[in-house]
């Protein structure tokens, strides 16, 4: 992966784990907070590839400014990320937010939520084009974890593997369905499937 690539990503993995940990305060959910240390474990190991990386191009083309400027900014996404860190530590450590932050963050009727995806189910083995998940849910996929590898952004090519974790975000009255598809408790009609 070149350096390029790692930025990007640990700019997609700060964005999940900030929007991640506020989903997790929002509804008191200890799973999506756990989510958000594990983010952070990828965090920290891009971060550290990153500037290695930026090392070794300022010792080939000696121009350190260039790879103190790439440092600084993993650097400081690495910041955006423990505060993310942070708020989620308030659900791990089950410390009540205080009425304020709840009332606040309540006026959203967003929410995010993650799923691990049944095999078998309409879902496992389709792409998010095929089985329309945003027109037939309501809920719009941001990110992909499948092993420890994450797809973020997914659009209407990514395909769908049984146990993948699905992040999506939508309305709170979509988010049983969509569950329940994700599980194979329930199943597309062939009006709700997009053609090959």
């Amino acid at each position: 992966m070149g350096l390029e690539e790692m930025l990007l990503e640990i700019k997609d993995t700060s964005e999940l784990m900030v929007d991640l940990a506020y989903s997790s305060l929002l509804y008191n959910n200890r799973d999506i907070a756990e989510e958000v240390y594990q983010l952070d474990g990828r965090m920290r190991e891009l971060e550290n590839e990153i500037q290695e990386m930026a090392i070794e191009k300022a010792t080939e083309d000696k121009d350190i400014k260039k790879a103190l400027l790439v440092i600084r900014l993993a650097q400081s996404v690495g910041e955006i990320s423990k505060a993310a860190l942070k708020i989620a530590d308030v659900v791990r450590r089950d410390v009540p937010p205080h009425p304020v932050i709840q009332l606040a963050l309540r006026e959203t009727d967003v929410i995010i939520t993650s799923v691990v995806v049944g095999e078998g189910s309409d879902l496992d083995g389709a792409t998010l084009g095929k089985v329309r998940l945003a027109t037939n849910t309501g809920m719009y996929a941001i990110a992909v974890r499948r092993g420890r590898r994450y797809i973020y952004g997914p659009n209407k090519t990514t395909t769908i593997m049984g146990g993948d974790t699905l992040y999506v975000r939508g309305p709170e009255d979509g988010e049983q369905y969509f569950r329940d598809l994700a599980s194979g408790k329930e199943h597309l009609g062939p009006d709700d499937l997009k053609g090959p």
